[in-house]
């Protein structure tokens, strides 16, 4: 610690809205920005021969207001599954989904014990993101993000609360599915360089039936190192990977998840000012 605080002695407070992985911060930009934004998220394993999923996303964000943020996004997907129970072998590369990302800071960090702020993701899609099947899905993703320097310049750590409502109807199957899924997350990052920052990030979910958190599923626990490079003075790259540590199913005994979620997921987020 000692030897790395000289590197970030100079260094600019932290701006939060990019630098985790599979979680946000706090921060959402200043009036005015405008950012392009290309999003690869992998997610491997769930207990069959082969099982690889992966959406990339192409996104637009603008602030117009003090606070409040905007972001709109298309998204494409591949999958390659084979011998997967209860999910059809195929190798398909199709256009999802489109989404709408709002977000609110409600407190800021430099003006408060802690930042705080409210985002809700919405998206619809053709295509299912586990299965891969045609149907119809719909929902949201509802966020409470905390954030605080525990070393000023230095350490950061983020806690997110999440809740998940689902809806989809399968075309194959011609039925109406609902879920929910509520988690949290919490991050810490640590500036090793004025442009590099690591750590990592642990979250824990858990999935019912219904929108309405009705009958319980199953549950998991994930963790990995994250890592944010500032390229440039407009150009950003954020790569995280997670590992479900833990996880069990409703009715089993089992040390992993695999029906509800996945063993590996990664994400790579390359954006830029403009």
């Amino acid at each position: 610690m000692a030897v790395l605080a000289p590197a970030c002695g100079s260094a600019e407070g932290f701006d939060t809205e990019h630098i985790f992985g599979f979680m946000i911060g706090t921060d959402v930009g200043n009036v005015g920005e405008r950012e392009f934004q290309i999003e690869t998220t992998g997610r491997f394993g769930k207990g069959g021969v082969t099982y690889r999923a992966l959406s990339h996303e192409v996104e637009i964000e603008v602030v117009p207001l003090p606070n409040f943020r905007i972001e709109i996004g298309g998204t494409a997907s591949l999958h390659d599954i084979t011998g997967v129970p209860e999910i059809d072998d195929r190798r398909q590369f199709n256009f999802q989904g489109a989404s709408l990302d709002l977000r609110y800071r409600l407190l800021d960090r430099e003006r408060a014990p802690f930042g705080v702020t409210v985002a809700a993701e919405l998206h619809g899609e053709r295509i299912d993101e586990t299965s891969g099947a045609k149907g119809r899905m719909y929902g949201t993703e509802f966020t409470l993000a905390f954030d605080r320097e525990l070393v000023p310049n230095f350490v950061i750590g983020a806690l997110n609360l999440i809740y998940q409502p689902e809806w989809a109807r399968l075309e194959m199957a011609g039925q109406s599915e609902k879920s929910s899924t509520v988690g949290a997350a919490f991050a810490g990052l640590v500036r090793v360089r004025p442009n590099l920052l690591l750590g990592g990030e642990m979250r824990y979910f858990r999935q019912y039936e219904g929108i309405g958190l009705g009958q319980f599923s199953g549950q998991a626990l994930f963790a990995g190192p994250t890592a944010y490079f500032q390229i440039s003075e407009r150009s950003r790259l954020t790569m995280s990977w997670s590992m479900q540590a833990w996880g069990r199913p409703a009715g089993s005994r089992a040390n992993l998840d695999l029906v509800n979620f996945e063993r590996h997921q990664a994400r790579l987020v390359f954006g830029v000012n403009f």
